[in-house]
């Protein structure tokens, strides 16, 4: 392990990356780590996926342990079941004993004592140990694909209520009624060693949540190809990353066609691309991209890492936060939830709103842009819309409780002053689409 400076202390800068399985995701963590390496930087790269791909990528040997693989530069693959027999094995054991005693034995039984998630949150929460070491300049992780562990990170106020308000009182409950449980109940209850693993687990959800919102040091990049499903679902991750207040300051587009081959077989596929690169600029910004092109060989090994790392890199820090802004803000006012994105320079007599399922189109002037919605907001309707300090506020409401009541009257569409021109907000074009004119 490094030896760190303990006479400059300082948190490391922690970059995830995360993305649709199959887009490059473990080659550009790699690439990146190696990148930062070579500045001088202790770097660690570290795979939470299940489906380990890091050790093939950097052609290493690796464990559920770091292990120095070049002059500044560990790696780790963390395994799921060794971090869950750290972290859970309590809980694990008192599960198992009230399912045995109704019958449920053997693999079902320790299936069932590992809530859906809890192994790759657990890999996870690794994180946190390699961030309060001081071991590290720079913590690089290959996240599971999508970033769905990322949701379960993401209610700190929950958290932090569980762990000062209920849990020490449910101790005490339990721990005087324990004399008292055999006679009256049939469940065996939970001991002291099953609170403290849950204890330990909330109090690590916090302190994670906490480094994932430092946007100073920490930030997330999205990694995608030049493919329109796989956009949207970037797109989708993207605004959940905001709703949860965790920074993107990068977007990474691996396998670009170069332009070489425009005149070639792939010059219709070429073409495509340069379409989708719009697509993902509308989308995306003002979040800077990173483009990387499709490689005549398989990125494989430290030379092609390099080379993915030069490109990727070109003319910039590989370590730096290269965005510091959330692109999008959601919250909720007044009973509404707010969608808040910024518009700098815009005129409120060029911006229209319409949404089509769960894609939200935002234009100003000739400039579009699409934002793929979450999933409980796309079932809400737009019911109003203002601009305030070059910030355009979309208010949602959910309709669905008001469909018998046809008769109320629609939000007003309202910026500080009236909108010269606007339209009723709730207005519905031919085409059946929610409009909303600014």
């Amino acid at each position: 392990m490094p030896v760190a400076d303990e006479s400059a202390p300082r948190l490391p800068r922690t970059i995830l990356y995360t993305g649709k399985g199959g887009v490059g995701k473990t080659s550009v963590a790699a690439a990146t780590a190696r990148s930062c390496a070579a500045r001088g930087l202790r770097t660690i790269v570290l795979s939470t996926d299940p489906a380990h791909s890091l050790g093939d990528s950097l052609e290493q040997e690796l464990g559920p342990e770091p292990r120095e693989i070049a002059p500044s530069l560990w790696a780790q693959q963390i395994e799921a079941q060794v971090e869950l027999e750290e972290n859970w094995a309590a809980v694990r054991d008192w599960l198992g004993r009230i399912l045995a005693d109704r019958g449920v034995l053997g693999v079902a039984a320790e299936e069932l004592t590992v809530p859906p998630g809890m192994d790759e949150l657990f890999s996870l929460l690794r994180i946190r140990s390699h961030h309060a070491s001081g071991d590290f300049d720079v913590i690089v992780v290959d996240c599971a694909p999508t970033g769905e562990t990322l949701r379960l990170l993401s209610f700190p106020d929950v958290a932090r209520w569980w762990l000062d308000k209920v849990l020490p009182w449910e101790r005490r409950l339990v721990s005087a009624a324990r004399p008292f449980a055999k006679t009256f109940l049939d469940v065996p209850l939970p001991g002291d060693d099953v609170f403290a693993d849950v204890q330990r687990l909330v109090g690590n959800l916090v302190a994670m949540n906490e480094i994932l919102r430092d946007r100073e040091r920490t930030s997330i990049r999205l990694v995608m190809n030049p493919d329109r499903m796989v956009i949207r679902e970037a797109q989708r991750t993207f605004t959940y990353l905001n709703l949860y207040g965790y920074l993107t300051d990068a977007v990474v587009v691996n396998r670009v066609f170069p332009e070489e081959l425009s005149d070639s077989y792939f010059g219709a596929w070429r073409e495509r691309q340069r379409e989708q690169l719009e697509a993902v600029r509308e989308g995306f910004a003002p979040v800077p991209l990173l483009l990387a092109r499709y490689f005549p060989e398989e990125v494989v090994g430290p030379e092609m890492l390099d080379r993915l790392g030069a490109e990727l890199f070109a003319g910039t820090e590989p370590e730096k936060v290269m965005h510091t802004e959330l692109a999008q803000r959601i919250t909720s006012e007044n009973g509404r939830t707010v969608l808040s994105i910024p518009v700098p320079f815009a005129d409120r007599s060029e911006l229209d709103l319409s949404k089509v399922g769960q894609e939200l189109i935002v234009r100003a002037g000739r400039e579009k842009r699409t934002i793929i919605l979450p999933t409980a907001l796309a079932r809400h309707r737009p019911v109003g819309a203002r601009l305030e300090s070059g910030t355009l506020e979309v208010s949602f409401e959910d309709d669905r409780p008001r469909r018998a009541d046809r008769s109320a009257p629609a939000a007003e569409l309202a910026d500080r002053d009236p909108v010269p021109g606007g339209a009723p907000a709730g207005e519905r074009d031919a085409g059946g689409r929610d409009r909303q004119r600014a």
